[in-house]
């Protein structure tokens, strides 16, 4: 369960905090700990309490008012699996995406599940629709029937009970998309119903029919072909170029360590093909990435490999303004990390300025903190002035997204929608908050790692919690799962 900490040159780093393994196991007891230090590493340390704006009323709404409700939930917890999923209930009250809590063990994943009525239903179109069903299920609805109700309640209020705060966030979009599999599994969660009894499907125009549901044993594979065929899941090679109807189809389905190195190497020898006039395709669905600095550094050596950092460079959102709460507990964070910086050989050669930089803000921390100011803003890198040089890239290119963009793939969006002759394509993405360099430590109990964003974006051009969606005419209505409809679509785009 340890966990390595390493530094990236584009930005601040993780230090995570180890704690003392627990020998008894009472759940019960550990996640009634756990939230408490949620609770008041956020009260103590986060910036939304000292900073203005929507983002941080919802942040004071929930700390005391969840932390209660959570907290009369425990009485249900009997399991690390409740363990995880009452902590995540927590922070999902945040509604906001840097506020998280991960499992320290390998907790349950995408396809798991202990029961399942035999079909699946996706997010369509502002829908709960069904999208896949075993074959030789008996009683089951139609693919492409909607549910209108589960267990004499209307559906809205049955995805809410079901899957928010506990699988997603059901004030997006992309929330409603990738929980939407789990209306109808039970995942194990002792919180909210499991397979439902009877729920209402609506063909066509015509009448809702209600149909008796009966939970079946789970197969292996069943979940995942259940999943798989309902939301789009990235391939096992995350980076790659390929050639698609005689254009470059550039894979980029990750912003983590994946063979980045290696992936540049091939783009730099195929950037003349990549700025030919036939276009090209940059694929970003499923984008995410762990660590948002070095998933935005990568995003943005992308950009300037294939349209020069001499192109790029005006077009670049400003840094702006960044917002520091001046805590004695941020201002220790950034002490430490700095101790480690410069207690690495390699980094000191490698990323001085990065040094620098922390020393700064090492330094601001203590001027605010002996002057008793409850915050200070240092200013970021401005715009650059227009360089004048021309486009290297001759022809269209479509950028495509889906629910799974996130992190640091909004933040490559913000400079891609910024360059001429691309478009973004797909389906609404995921949102990023403005509380921004999340910082990880290790709960009481040691079975979960928390983390959230210690400094606030307060002048980032894009709002808090705003996704990118794809204009008219740009939105693919389809199934996302169906690879060659999708490409057909995209084709369609270039004509």
């Amino acid at each position: 369960m340890s966990r390595m900490l390493t530094f990236a040159a584009a930005a601040a780093l993780t230090l995570v905090v180890g704690a003392s393994p627990v020998v008894a196991q009472d759940f019960r007891s550990l996640a009634r700990q756990d939230m408490q230090k949620m609770h008041d590493e956020l009260a103590a340390n986060h910036p939304a309490p000292a900073v203005p704006g929507a983002a941080s009323q919802t942040f004071r709404g929930w700390l005391d008012t969840g932390l209660q409700e959570a907290l009369g939930m425990v009485g249900q917890v009997n399991s690390g699996d409740s363990h995880a999923y009452l902590l995540r209930y927590y922070a999902g009250g945040f509604r906001d995406s840097n506020i998280r809590v991960d499992p320290t063990w390998e907790g349950a994943g995408p396809y798991f599940g202990i029961s399942w009525p035999g079909f699946t239903t996706g997010w369509r179109d502002g829908r709960y629709v069904v999208t896949y069903v075993k074959p030789g299920t008996r009683g089951a609805p139609r693919v492409g029937d909607v549910v209108t109700e589960c267990n004499l309640t209307p559906i809205e209020d049955f995805a809410r009970a079901k899957l928010d705060r506990w699988e997603g966030n059901l004030e997006t979009e992309a929330g409603r998309v990738t929980s939407a599999p789990y209306l109808m599994w039970n995942r194990n969660n002792p919180f909210a119903t499991g397979v439902p009894s009877q729920c209402s499907f609506q063909s066509g125009r015509g009448r809702p029919r209600d149909i008796q549901i009966r939970p079946i044993p789970v197969v292996a594979g069943d979940l995942e072909a259940a999943y798989r065929a309902t939301v789009y899941m990235p391939p096992a090679t995350p980076l790659a170029v390929e050639t698609v109807n005689g254009r470059p189809w550039v894979h980029v389905h990750t912003f983590a360590d994946a063979g980045w190195p290696a992936f540049n190497a091939a783009i730099e020898g195929q950037v003349t093909a990549l700025r030919g006039p036939q276009g090209f395709v940059l694929d970003l669905r499923a984008a995410s990435g762990s660590g948002e600095n070095s998933s935005t550094a990568r995003g943005y050596g992308l950009a300037n490999r294939i349209w020069t950092p001499e192109f790029t460079v005006s077009r670049q959102p400003a840094a702006g303004d960044i917002t520091y709460r001046a805590t004695q507990g941020n201002r220790d964070w950034y002490a430490s990390a700095l101790g480690r910086m410069e207690a690495d050989p390699q980094f000191v050669q490698e990323a001085m300025p990065v040094i620098e930089q922390t020393r700064e803000i090492v330094a601001a921390y203590d001027a605010a903190i002996a002057a008793g100011r409850p915050t200070f803003t240092l200013a970021g890198r401005p715009a650059v002035t227009d360089t004048g040089a021309a486009n290297p890239v001759q022809g269209p290119v479509i950028v495509l997204v889906d629910a799974g963009c996130s992190g640091g793939c909004l933040d490559t969006l913000d400079l891609l929608s910024k360059l001429p002759n691309v478009r973004i394509a797909g389906s609404t993405t995921a949102t990023d908050s403005i509380f921004v360099e999340p910082t990880v430590m290790r709960l009481p109990s040691n079975y979960s790692d928390f983390s959230y964003g210690h400094k606030a974006w307060t002048s980032r051009p894009r709002a808090n919690n705003q996704p990118y969606t794809p204009a008219a005419g740009l939105v693919y209505t389809g199934n996302p799962a169906d690879e060659t409809a999708v490409r057909a679509w995209v084709g369609a785009l270039f004509q």
